[in-house]
């Protein structure tokens, strides 16, 4: 795994270039180009706020700002994981033709969807202090959490995207399994709606302690569970060892597939 990691840090300046290509690829022809980026995430916090503000009240202050701290992180991982998932079988000329590292693709996925959640997290402060709150000190535990939810991904990216190429049926699974994990993690609601004798099928939920973890920094301004983070941490690297060593035993078998 050290080995492939090394390798794929000797790419970096590609993995940059194709980011970016992936990136003017998604707006090219528009009129507004990249700022899209910044409009996207707007648009969608101003309908959260008309919808649980005025339409459907929920019995929770500032309850829009709790609702954004979660769906932000949890659209870079959906959007990021299913486009990982076809990067593979997308890519399939250039796997072809030009000898590259193929892990890098569903790198370059998780990392254009991961610009624009950063370039989303300015406009949530903004967001979360005209609500009358103030960030604390907590945001400085923000890049570990970024990084743990990036392993993460890029682990099941490795594992879907691999399996993906002789089993087609992914690309569809994948899409409604999100959806249901959606629904499963305390995005919408907060963990004290769970009834007490289903909060054990939460803690086993690992995007929910990243949700969690985002709520907490950003919402609670506090510190995010430790020994939750701690588990996860070791899950995403185990994760991260069995997606490398699946994405190796199978790639012989990506020029004959894509």
């Amino acid at each position: 795994m050290i080995n492939r990691l090394l390798q794929i840090y000797r790419y970096r300046a590609l993995i940059q270039i194709l980011i970016i290509r992936e990136l003017k690829a998604r707006y090219r022809g528009t009129f507004l180009g990249f700022l899209w980026s910044f409009v996207n995430p707007l648009v969608l916090m101003a309908i959260y706020v008309l919808v649980f503000s005025i339409y459907l009240r929920m019995d929770m202050e500032n309850y829009p700002v709790f609702l954004l701290c979660g769906i932000l992180p949890w659209a870079w991982f959906s959007s990021g994981l299913s486009e990982a998932t076809l990067s593979i079988i997308g890519n399939g000329s250039l796997i072809k033709k030009v000898y590259l590292p193929s892990e890098i693709f569903p790198l370059v996925s998780i990392g254009s969807n991961m610009v624009h959640y950063l370039l989303s997290i300015p406009i949530l402060l903004i967001f979360i202090v005209s609500f009358g709150m103030e960030p604390s000190w907590p945001l400085l535990l923000l890049p570990l959490i970024f990084l743990i939810q990036f392993v993460f991904t890029y682990s099941l990216a490795l594992i879907l995207s691999s399996l993906a190429v002789q089993f087609r049926d992914l690309l569809h699974i994948v899409p409604n399994f999100l959806m249901i994990w959606f629904f499963l993690t305390p995005i919408f609601y907060p963990m004290t709606l769970v009834p007490e004798k289903y909060r054990a099928l939460v803690d086993f939920n690992p995007m929910a302690q990243l949700i969690m973890a985002y709520q907490d920094i950003f919402f609670y301004n506090r510190i995010p569970s430790i020994p939750g983070l701690a588990v996860l941490t070791g899950l995403s690297c185990v994760l991260l060892v069995i997606g490398f060593s699946l994405f190796e035993a199978r790639k012989d078998l990506f020029a004959e597939e894509v």
